[in-house]
């Protein structure tokens, strides 16, 4: 198991922020007016507590309230009041919290620039570190072993866990506040304290396979990564396929999503979804690039926008669909802020895929179900499909 500083979040919100289908520029008021944004608008605004709270919120606000009159935690109250809800992607993220959450949706995050795995051991070892970051400034390099994070032993327990300590979550700590790792290298045994840094994060990574294959690999749609997607496709070999690798994508914009779509489709529907029964509709940009054989790798782990892409592809008939089943994350949060400053996020929707399947709870079933070298095989699907000249 591996993990890194972008969107492992801490252990108490962690099932709603890196599962959240998110819309971008949503506000609170767009729920209780039913008017949303334009679907290509790329800037997450922070919600206000201006507006009417949308249904399925009142109470989770009216709990806020009333402890914050009380002398109470408004948190608290709405943790509470979310756990009575029943609604299983709803989440109360603190200021700060929510904070790292939309930094990470801009492409961005407070931390010191490593990722980290766990050896069959139960050692944690650094698996690579970030160029120009404050770690790769101290000097850390992959493969060292990281012992401890200011002052606790780290070994044996889980990445998630260990991201939480190298960006501070329970402190919601700021770029500029320290942390000491405890790090050994052969027989070498040191300690070394870095700043915290707001970081840039590469959702998008292209690469050449020797067949002239280009695989674009999307960990998660952040802002400007669906412009990333569509110039990489159109800086592909017109003589040969693309695999686009949504393995572990976790969500994220919507917007992004979107156009990802369009980088593949001649305008048309990518999805439906409804909010508080009013139903909508995102639609592709025209002009996308439907001859080069495309194939789409998912698996347990591609969740939210990934499944909505997922879907337009496969119900398009635009790209083969290999790997194994995908999360099922296919509902809609919408923020809302509380009166310390704290957000709770509750499901007001669900979207469908073209052909009008529902994704919540159920994913969507590859076209080939593969369960280890899934890019090999994918190579072999796409020398298949032929030229697509």
């Amino acid at each position: 198991m591996s993990g890194r500083e972008l969107f492992c979040q801490p252990r108490r919100v962690r099932r709603g922020a890196a599962l959240t289908l998110v819309f971008a520029g949503l506000l609170v008021t767009g729920a209780a007016t039913g008017a949303f944004p334009d679907p290509g608008q790329s800037d997450r605004k922070t919600p206000t507590g201006a507006a009417r709270p949308a249904a399925g919120h009142e109470d989770v606000a009216k709990a806020a309230a009333e402890a914050m009159a009380d002398g109470e935690s408004p948190m608290e109250a709405a943790e509470r009041a979310v756990s009575r809800s029943g609604d299983r992607w709803a989440a109360v993220y603190s200021e700060g919290e929510y904070q790292e959450f939309e930094e990470a949706l801009d492409g961005q995050y407070t931390g010191v620039g490593l990722w980290a795995r766990r050896r069959q051991d139960g050692r944690i070892e650094v698996s690579k570190v970030q160029a120009g970051s404050p770690a790769a400034e101290a000097g850390v390099r992959k493969g060292d072993r990281l012992r401890s994070i200011d002052g606790e032993d780290v070994d044996g327990r889980p990445v998630t866990d260990v991201v939480s300590l190298l960006r501070g979550d329970a402190t919601d700590a700021r770029a500029g506040t320290t942390v000491t790792l405890g790090l050994q290298r052969g027989t070498r045994a040191w300690s070394e304290t870095v700043r915290r840094a707001l970081l840039s994060t590469d959702s998008v990574a292209v690469r050449k396979l020797a067949a002239g294959i280009t695989v674009i690999r999307i960990s998660a749609f952040t802002k400007g990564s669906g412009e990333l997607v569509r110039t990489a496709v159109q800086q592909a070999p017109a003589d040969a396929g693309i695999i686009l690798d949504l393995r572990g994508n976790s969500g994220g914009l919507v917007s992004e999503a979107v156009t990802a779509a369009s980088a593949f489709l001649d305008g048309g529907l990518v999805a439906t979804y409804d909010v508080d029964g009013a139903q909508r509709s995102l639609h592709a940009d025209p002009g996308g690039d439907t001859a080069r054989p495309l194939v789409a790798l998912v698996d347990g782990g591609t969740m939210s926008a990934a499944e909505m892409l997922t879907g337009a592809l496969q119900d398009r008939g635009r790209a083969v669909v290999l790997g194994s089943r995908t999360f099922g994350k296919g509902s809609i949060q919408m923020p809302t802020r509380l009166p310390d400053g704290s957000v709770a996020e509750l499901t007001v929707g669900h979207y469908r895929t073209p052909s009008g399947h529902t994704v919540d709870g159920r994913g969507i079933t590859p076209d080939l179900e593969v369960s280890s070298g899934a890019l090999e095989r994918a190579e072999t699907v796409l020398s298949g499909l032929g030229d697509p000249s």
